[in-house]
């Protein structure tokens, strides 16, 4: 009578076996286990390049940022994730950020009749990186009288490339233009 018993438990636990073997040979299948492409060096490419480059290894890509730098040329791709010589499946998205083809812009803010350490800080704030001064003839010393980029006087409110390098006019506190327009200065950041 127990042996019976016996069997279909021994039956029982073999048939589990076969189905989590079963389980885990088609799961080894379905993801594709064991079965990785590299991520191919695309960086400095265009994306018009590259994608040829990442469809023919199975890999999808996505645009999700971009940057601006000078040193890499406009439209190249700049970083990837996951990274170059990483192993993944194929069919993987990989996320691309490209440089952008103009430089990121911004609007000159309204800083005249502003002290000169309110201004820089105003126009630095902005995120203009290239800020020199220069003292022009004025009544009140220290105090912005005009924002100039190549020469030619900037209106509030008017884009600018964040590159540019920015002359912030500065009043003398003299009324003699002759030594005014003589001295020029870079603010220091500290």
């Amino acid at each position: 009578m127990n042996q019976p018993v016996y069997i279909h438990l021994l039956s029982a636990i073999l048939v589990f076996c076969i189905f989590i073997f079963l389980v885990l040979k088609g799961l080894n299948v379905y993801t594709l286990h064991s079965q990785a492409i590299t991520i191919p060096d695309v960086k400095g490419l265009q994306i018009e390049e590259a994608s040829v480059f990442l469809e023919n290894n199975g890999l999808r890509y996505n645009v999700v940022d971009s940057i601006y730098s000078k040193e890499v040329r406009p439209g190249a791709i700049v970083e990837m994730i996951p990274p170059i010589g990483s192993k993944v499946k194929k069919g993987r998205t990989v996320f691309i950020t490209l440089n952008a083809k103009n430089a990121q812009s911004a609007a000159i803010p309204d800083i005249k009749n502003l002290s000169l350490r309110q201004g820089y800080a105003l126009i630095k704030a902005q995120g203009f990186t290239s800020v020199e001064t220069k003292y022009v003839s004025g009544p009140f010393r220290d105090l912005v009288v005009g924002v100039q980029l190549n020469g030619r006087d900037l209106e509030s409110g008017e884009f600018v490339p964040l590159t540019a390098t920015l002359t912030l006019n500065i009043s003398s506190g003299s009324g003699s233009v002759a030594e005014s327009e003589e001295e020029t200065a870079t603010v220091d950041e500290n």
